[in-house]
Parts: structure tokens; sequence; C-alpha cells
């Protein structure tokens, strides 16, 4: 099989220390600034915000916002990515699941800094753990992404793991199952309106849980 995974939220937390990548990345840039405890907690404020659904459903290809051009933005992403922890044994999971024989790959959006994405793959010590990885949402969107995979890979089902169920949204094919790892920081904005309009589903509160999906889906084509 296919195993998709999204970065953020899905195989580390980089949530929780949003907050202090700012204040590093103020310190960095405006050492004169006061109260820069303050302004990072206002600007996480802002980054969450535009974590709901109705801004990360990434349609097709998103043009990079003129102000993530700065370079506190880039440093922010890397100290971001300094900070960031793997979540439940993430890289032990990758690791398992291509032993098993199953194709790994990197699904997920770019940061709005071109090759940020791939950096902090790289930093984190990810990279190297897939064997592919597929940036979409500035050169690509979603649906394109989709379609490389299928034409890197064939038709064999395609489990794709997000912590952002909202992507899954008229996206895939019938050999398509989708994975939403519950998240805390992100599964606050899920709602029933929302995972109604996913088809296979599954739903995963630690990421060793997958093998057990793997194991249900082969099961439930195999009495189709």
């Amino acid at each position: 099989m296919i195993v998709a995974f999204d970065f953020d939220g899905t195989l580390v937390d980089s949530y929780t220390v949003i907050e202090e990548a700012f204040r590093r990345a103020l310190e960095k840039h405006f050492p004169w600034l006061p109260l820069k405890g303050f302004w990072a907690k206002i600007l996480t404020k802002i980054e969450l915000y535009f974590e709901r659904p109705r801004f990360g459903k990434h349609r097709g290809k998103v043009k990079q916002p003129f102000f993530f051009r700065w370079k506190f933005f880039k440093s922010w992403f890397e100290e971001r990515a300094k900070l960031s922890k793997p979540i439940d044994d993430s890289k032990e999971v990758l690791k398992k699941l291509r032993e098993e024989g199953h194709k790994v790959i990197s699904f997920s959006a770019e940061d709005f800094v071109n090759g940020m994405k791939e950096y902090r793959l790289k930093i984190s010590g990810f990279y190297e753990l897939f064997d592919d990885v597929i940036v979409f949402g500035t050169e690509i969107s979603p649906c394109e992404a989709i379609q490389i995979v299928r034409e890197r890979y064939g038709d064999d089902v395609f489990i794709w793991v997000d912590d952002k169920p909202w992507r899954f949204i008229g996206r895939g094919d019938e050999n398509t199952e989708y994975v939403w790892y519950y998240f805390p920081p992100t599964a606050k904005f899920v709602n029933e309106k929302i995972l109604e309009q996913i088809h296979h589903l599954h739903v995963i509160q630690d990421l060793w849980s997958i093998f057990d999906v793997i194991e249900r889906i082969k099961k439930e084509r195999k009495s189709k």
C-alpha cells in the first residue's frame, strides 16, 4: 500500500512551539522591541486563526503572501523546525511501514516560503525516512499531487494520513482511504459536517494504530 503522511500535527508537534519560535525570531530581528513575549502571543493567535478549515483547504495553487518574503518569517519557520518534536514515535512508525513493504510518502503543504517544508523535513531528521516527498500548495495543487502519486506508484490503495480532515474533501479516488489523526490543537476545528463529507474515513489517536487501519482495509477490500 501507499501510505502518505502530513507533517505538522501528524508526525511532529509544531503547534505548541509556535509562540516560542516567534519570540526567538523577534529577538533575532527586532532586539530593540519591548514586550517581545506579548507580541509573540499576538502573532501566535493570528497564526492559529489561519489554521481553521476555511483557510486550510488548499483548493489549488496558493501564491506566497508578500509578507512571508520577509526574513523574519523565514527565521520563524527555522526556529519552529528546531523546536518541533516527533509525535508518537513517528520515526519508528515510518521505518516499520517501510520494513513491511509499504511505500511511505511525505505529503504536505508548502509553508509559504519556497523550499521550507523540505528544509524542515531535513533538519528534523524525517526526510530520509520517506520513499518520496511531495509538497503541494505553491507549485502544484493537492489534486495534482495525488495525480503524481498515481503516476509514480499506480492504483494501489492510497492511505492519506492528516490531522486536518477537511483537506480530504473532494479529493482522491475509489482506492483512497482517509485517516484522520486526532491532534487536539487542530481537532477543535473539526465538526460533523466536515466528517460526513468523507467516505472511507478512519480515525486514530496514536500513529501506531495505522497498522490496525491497514489490516482493517485489507479485510474490508478482500470481502468485497
